[in-house]
C-alpha cells in the first residue's frame, strides 16, 4: 500500500460565508461549519488512519476533532500548515481590497508567488513551510493513510507543488471549497492526484451553503 495524504479544508466559518480573507484571524466554525466536521468524521471513520496533522488555528482543530474523538488518535498541529498571512486585507472582501489596495490587489492577482497581499505573505513563502509538513510525513510513513486539515490557499499551494504546477496559478487551477478533501497518492512515478474537492460526504444542504 502506498502513502495516501487526504488534504482536508476546515469547515464554514463566518469569513468564508462572506467571502472575507481569513488568513491570520483566528475564526472559529459555524454551526453550519461544525456538522461538516461530523459530516466527515461520519464517512470517514471507518478508514484505517496511520496519523493526522492540522493547522493549529481554531477552526482546523475543530474540524479534525470529530474524526480526532472517533478514532482516538491526537492531532500532529504544525505551524507550517496555517492558512497565507492576508496582512492589511485580513476581513475584508475583494471588492473592498480591490478599490482600497488596487494596485498591490492587481499585482497580487497576476502572480500571487510573487507577490504579496498588502504586509503579508507571498505564496512561496507558504509553499516552503506547507511542503516542509509534507516532507515530514513521507519522511515518517511510506505507506498509510494521512489526513492533513488546513486552509484553502494552503491545501492548493501544496497541491500545486505536488503536481508541478506554478504555485502562482494555485487560486486559478484548483477548487477548494469548504469541508472539502482532496486525495494524493504517492507512487513510485511520484505524487498521483485521485481525487480533487470532494464534497460527496456532506449532505445536499451543506453543500450548496453560500460562501467559499
Amino acid at each position: 500500500m502506498n502513502l495516501h495524504i487526504y488534504f482536508l479544508r476546515h469547515g464554514q466559518t463566518e469569513c468564508s460565508r462572506n467571502n472575507a480573507f481569513c488568513g491570520s484571524i483566528d475564526s472559529a466554525l459555524t454551526p453550519e461549519g461544525f456538522d461538516m466536521a461530523e459530516a466527515f468524521a461520519s464517512a470517514y471513520q471507518s478508514l484505517a488512519w496511520t496519523d493526522i496533522f492540522c493547522s493549529p488555528m481554531r477552526r482546523t482543530i475543530a474540524t479534525a476533532k470529530p474524526l480526532c474523538t472517533a478514532i482516538g488518535i491526537e492531532p500532529q498541529l504544525r505551524e507550517g500548515l496555517k492558512e497565507i498571512n492576508y496582512g492589511q486585507w485580513e476581513g475584508k472582501t475583494p471588492e473592498f481590497i480591490s478599490q482600497e489596495y488596487h494596485d498591490d490587489y492587481i499585482r497580487w492577482s497576476a502572480d500571487p508567488a510573487w507577490y504579496a497581499p498588502t504586509g503579508g505573505e507571498m505564496a512561496i513563502t507558504i509553499a516552503s513551510r506547507a511542503m516542509g509538513v509534507i516532507e515530514e510525513i513521507k519522511h515518517l510513513y511510506q505507506s498509510g493513510n494521512v489526513l492533513v486539515v488546513a486552509h484553502k490557499a494552503t491545501i492548493r499551494i501544496m497541491l500545486c507543488s505536488l503536481l508541478g504546477i506554478d504555485v502562482g496559478r494555485f487560486r486559478y487551477r484548483l477548487d477548494c471549497p469548504v469541508g472539502s478533501v482532496s486525495v494524493v497518492e504517492f507512487t513510485s512515478h511520484g505524487p498521483l492526484l485521485r481525487s480533487l474537492a470532494d464534497r460527496s460526504h456532506l449532505g445536499e444542504q451543506l453543500r450548496n451553503l453560500p460562501g467559499t
